[in-house]
């Protein structure tokens, strides 16, 4: 079993920055691959960022590829979405997620079986 639990979120002004973590229980975090999700109020829970199980390889979206970078320590079983030049329509609740035995961060939602709570990012304008 995997528990997740996010932390960073707040309110920054557009052009700041966040680091979000995400802090996994359990001894099978080195075999997910993880990921980053956000949903907004109102709309569809969409992908943001993935990692591969090793953290060689990253995958974004297109709307944060180039301001956001996902990160990872195996060693200290938790995973970072590092947030700069922030915009008004990042605001959303972010989730990670695992997808246990996983090799990369799949973009589907339906790839992950474990997801945190959420936090919520606000960025004001």
């Amino acid at each position: 079993q995997v528990q997740l639990v996010e932390s960073g979120g707040g309110l920054v002004q557009a052009g700041g920055s966040l680091r979000l973590s995400c802090a996994a229980s359990g001894r099978i975090f080195s075999n997910c691959a993880m990921g980053w999700f956000r949903q907004a109020q109102g709309t569809e829970r969409e992908f943001v960022a993935g990692i591969s199980r090793s953290g060689t390889n990253t995958n974004y979206a297109n709307s944060v590829k180039g301001r956001f970078t996902i990160s990872r320590d195996n060693v200290k079983n938790t995973v970072y979405l590092q947030m700069n030049s922030l915009k008004p329509e990042d605001t959303a609740v972010y989730y990670c997620a695992a997808d246990i035995g996983g090799y990369i961060g799949s973009s589907d939602r339906n790839a992950y079986e474990r997801w945190g709570q959420g936090t919520q990012v606000t960025v004001s304008s």
